[in-house]
């Protein structure tokens, strides 16, 4: 069809308004009776339509630490780079290390793990050092900062945000096996109170804070034995140093009475959640946890980092943690 000219042009249609007609248009608008936009309003979307149209929470990513495959059985501690391995064909997210396990603390094998992760697809998302401040003696404890500093750098070097600290106990128990037995409790040290173990560990963890900041590695303080069993033993410490580099480690595992209560405490202060499981009963006890009911609780403080698997039971790892992954996933989907 050839265009027709311009003498040629269908008068019946109106040429586009100019200028000033636009102007009188928008006038008129604002001018004509409510009555008139009636139409526009039934188009508009419903009041709730904005809250209905919010992106779906997105599930928790689940980690596994190294210590699942371990376990500290003398016949199955695995390089840090055969667990990261294992955790991608496993489907795991992440990585959790423990300290204990490495054997080679040098910046070129750092370097290799950090490369050995990221070619996997997986995050260094934890680390977990073992350390105490609950020492009457100034210079252990001394020792002890230097020690955490040391693995604030090491995870600074991995690229790690967060590690677990420990408040520390009062050693009192003659071993970790009799200290289990009695469900993580055992006496003061003679002649010194609580209240002197909680001021050496406040002292302690607040000498590491400096190093913690400047290399953007969060303390997340643990609900593990000594003077952190308790929820309450963990956050009178996170108030009174009041950090933003120092927050909560929540174990599942390891609060024995009142867990669900005690989960509910420290879950608003949660930067790293550690979940245990126990498939072939536990090493040391088995603990009933209901994942469903857990990940409710940290849904309601708005949690979104990472769960990671502390799998603490007598099967072998080859099962158990497939399976623990899948009770993770649908838990924290």
């Amino acid at each position: 069809m050839q265009p027709s000219s311009s003498h040629h042009r269908d008068e019946t249609v109106s040429p586009k308004p100019s200028r000033i007609d636009r102007r009188q248009l928008i006038a008129g608008a604002l001018t004509a009776p409510l009555t008139v936009p009636l139409a526009v309003a039934a188009m508009a979307p419903a009041a709730g339509a904005a809250e209905d149209s919010a992106p779906p929470r997105r599930g928790n990513r689940i980690a596994v630490s190294t210590y699942s495959y371990w376990r500290y059985r003398d016949d199955s501690k695995l390089t840090i780079e055969q667990c990261i391995d294992l955790a991608a064909e496993t489907g795991f997210d992440g990585v959790e290390i423990l300290h204990v396990q490495m054997e080679d603390e040098s910046n070129a094998a750092l370097q290799r793990i950090k490369q050995r992760a990221f070619r996997s697809g997986l995050d260094l998302c934890g680390f977990s050092t073992h350390q105490s401040f609950v020492y009457p003696d100034a210079a252990k404890r001394d020792e002890n900062v230097r020690h955490t500093i040391h693995c604030i750098e090491l995870a600074y070097a991995l690229g790690i945000p967060t590690i677990r600290v420990n408040t520390g106990r009062w050693g009192t128990s003659k071993d970790f096996d009799t200290l289990m037995a009695n469900k993580g409790i055992e006496p003061r040290l003679e002649g010194y109170s609580d209240d002197d173990g909680f001021a050496w560990v406040r002292e302690g963890l607040e000498k590491c804070l400096p190093a913690a900041e400047k290399c953007g590695v969060v303390l997340g303080l643990e609900n593990h034995w000594g003077l952190g069993r308790t929820a309450d033993g963990v956050l009178r410490l996170i108030r009174e140093i009041d950090s933003p580099w120092l927050r909560a480690t929540l174990d599942t595992g390891n609060f024995l009475e009142n867990q669900y209560e005690q989960y509910q405490q420290l879950a608003p202060e949660a930067v790293f959640v550690q979940a245990k499981t126990y498939f072939g009963g536990g090493t040391w006890y088995t603990l009933e946890i209901d994942y469903d009911r857990v990940a409710a609780i940290l849904a309601g403080v708005n949690y979104q980092g990472y769960i990671s698997l502390e799998f603490e039971g007598q099967e072998s790892h080859e099962t158990a943690i497939p399976k623990s992954l899948e009770t993770l996933r649908k838990a924290f989907a």
